[in-house]
């Protein structure tokens, strides 16, 4: 007898083993082997993924008149099986199948034994999918931030970073596929998620910083985004409540209302006319023009601030919709993979 080693495909000979003898004539020679196998890896639910492995034994040099080949238990037996870290074995069922061949006629029968593999999904859980989930609820802050702190798109940008960085992690830890795996579909829907968050992020910004100079709010936005959205997104100035009626805009200050109010009642004050400062013609024209100024520069003022206030509604609209979206990804996801 030759020895060869016994692993993977180099077997292909006689192996130095006993041969049990029988007295009816009955001969039992067990040759030991290591086989390696390989089956189609479908990683689409990954990493909440279970594999199907098929092993066929079968001749193809006797054909079933020859020999009969049938399996002795419904089972591979799994009592020296070596547990694995990634995988957990569920069962290795095993059929018989007997299939007639075009080029001839006898039938050539087989057993396939299927291993049910499940992947073991805790690590990938703790160290993939849920610093993901924390990561994609921090885009959805960035529209609470407020506008003037300078950090709101670079906010997004590091979001978006990090989830680039979790992606390049979950292609390494998988074989390559046509398929897209789940985790992959969520990274993918969560980055442009953010990304068009950040395009919001700017838009909104642009609004905020209107200067002076800007035309005045549209009256539809006006009735839609600080009457109707503000209170929905419960946003109110200091001294408002999200739950009183609003207050009509545009009311306040009376000063400078009325362009004659720098004039004053002389005989009212007893102060002749002739002889008080305050009926003087240049002294009124200069009041008048300072009341003019400080007319348009309030104008001015409160015009930005409705451009501002503007911005903020925004801001909280689309931070709960991001909030949403951002819940119900996680949701569909997991729902998927259970």
């Amino acid at each position: 007898l030759v020895s060869i080693p016994s692993a993977d495909d180099r077997f292909g000979g006689s192996m130095e083993t006993n041969v049990v003898l029988r007295s009816d004539g009955h001969l039992t020679w067990d040759s030991p082997a290591i086989t390696k196998s390989s089956c189609k890896v479908d990683v689409s639910y990954f990493p909440f993924d279970g594999q199907q492995c098929p092993l066929t034994f079968g001749s193809w040099t006797y054909n079933g008149n020859q020999i009969d080949l049938r399996h002795q238990r419904d089972t591979g037996d799994l009592k020296d099986f070596v547990e694995n870290v990634e995988w957990e074995v569920l069962g290795m069922p095993a059929t018989r199948n007997v299939i007639t061949y075009g080029c001839c006629s006898e039938p050539y029968p087989d057993v396939t034994y299927t291993l049910l593999l499940r992947r073991r999904a805790s690590f990938y859980i703790f160290n993939l999918l849920l610093p993901c989930i924390m990561v994609s609820f921090l885009a959805p802050l960035g529209f609470y931030l407020p506008a003037d702190s300078g950090e709101k798109v670079s906010l997004g940008v590091t979001v978006l970073l990090a989830l680039t960085v979790f992606q390049l992690l979950v292609a390494e830890s998988m074989p390559p596929s046509e398929s897209v795996p789940l985790i992959g579909k969520y990274y993918i829907a969560t980055m442009t998620m953010i990304t068009a968050s950040t395009a919001l992020t700017i838009f909104i910004m642009n609004v905020h910083h209107c200067g002076p100079g800007a035309r005045p709010v549209p009256p539809w936005a006006r009735w839609l985004i600080l009457h109707h959205m503000a209170w929905l997104c419960c946003v109110h100035e200091v001294g408002e409540s999200c739950k009183s009626p609003r207050q009509a805009q545009g009311r306040g200050d009376t000063v400078g209302d009325n362009p004659r109010e720098g004039e004053v009642d002389a005989e009212a004050g007893g102060c002749p006319r002739d002889r008080c400062l305050c009926h003087h013609h240049g002294l009124l024209r200069n009041v008048n023009y300072i009341t003019s100024c400080f007319r348009r520069h309030r104008a001015n003022q409160r015009r930005t601030s409705e451009w501002k206030k503007v911005a903020k509604v925004m801001d909280r609209f689309f931070m709960w919709v991001f909030f949403l979206m951002v819940f119900l990804m996680s949701v569909l996801v997991l729902g998927q993979a259970a």
